[in-house]
């Protein structure tokens, strides 16, 4: 097996069981990983692909635990906002280069879709570690506002998880049902999304070794969630938000940067 490959199943693996406690998609992770190796458009429509796929056999696993009044008006108002948020993406990914620069011989170039997206998870990831959105408590009447704000930024980045923990977590539900209703959000999310992105990008270039490294990711995404849930009841939410958090700046200020 190429290292490419195994690096692709390593992280996916990895990411896929981390979204179960932290709210990050795992787009968010994978996306950069594939983007060095492959044109970006086709990265966008290969995770994309992961995601829904992994997001459908999470719903097989704790799906049965979401609530679905929260569902009706969180999940529903996030698949509306994820068409703006979507096409967004694809004016960003037509723009020319911004700027470029040598580092080490190599001449880096700063697109500004990376540079959005990069910008993006660099923020929610701060938002993550701020004792003050920590401690912020949304009642249920702002669920349908934070169904958008979630669901805008799910459509461009493919990262709504600090802004749906933050909502989701307040609306008294305890760690299963909060588990179980991100993730039928997340479908909904990922199913506008992919739509949308199917104008812009090109699926049909998922094919040969791509769709075959599309198909590890998605095999390593289903272990790594099943080995996720074995392991809820012993994690909390919390560290796990953080590591995570931790993460995502690394990944944002290699993409800003132009590293990634």
């Amino acid at each position: 097996m190429p290292l490419e490959t195994i690096i692709v199943a390593l992280v996916a693996l990895f990411a896929s069981g981390l979204t179960l406690f932290s709210g990050f998609g795992l787009g968010t992770v994978l996306m950069p990983v594939l983007a060095v190796l492959f044109p970006l458009p086709v990265a966008i429509a290969a995770t994309a692909v992961v995601h829904l796929a992994n997001n459908i056999f999470k719903l097989l696993l704790v799906g049965r635990h979401a609530n679905w009044q929260v569902v009706m008006r969180f999940g529903i108002a996030a698949g509306l906002a994820a068409v703006p948020g979507a096409y967004a993406l694809g004016l960003l990914s037509n723009l020319p280069v911004i700027a470029s620069y040598e580092l080490l011989g190599n001449v880096r170039e700063i697109h500004a879709i990376k540079l959005a997206v990069g910008s993006l998870i660099i923020g929610f990831a701060f938002l993550e570690l701020s004792p003050k959105i920590a401690a912020l408590a949304f009642p249920p009447r702002f669920l349908v506002a934070g169904g958008l704000l979630s669901g805008f930024f799910g459509g461009l980045s493919g990262n709504q998880g600090a802004l749906r923990a933050a909502f989701l977590i307040r609306a008294g539900l305890d760690k299963n049902a909060f588990v179980g209703t991100s993730v039928v959000t997340a479908i909904i999310v990922d199913t506008v999304r992919i739509t949308v992105y199917g104008r812009a990008f090109q699926f049909g270039s998922i094919s040969g070794d791509v769709a075959d490294m599309v198909m590890v990711a998605i095999v390593a995404a289903f272990l790594g969630a099943y080995i996720g849930v074995r392991l809820l009841k012993k994690v909390t939410l919390r560290f796990m938000q953080l590591i995570v958090a931790a993460l995502m700046i690394v990944i944002g200020s290699g993409l800003v940067s132009g590293l990634l």
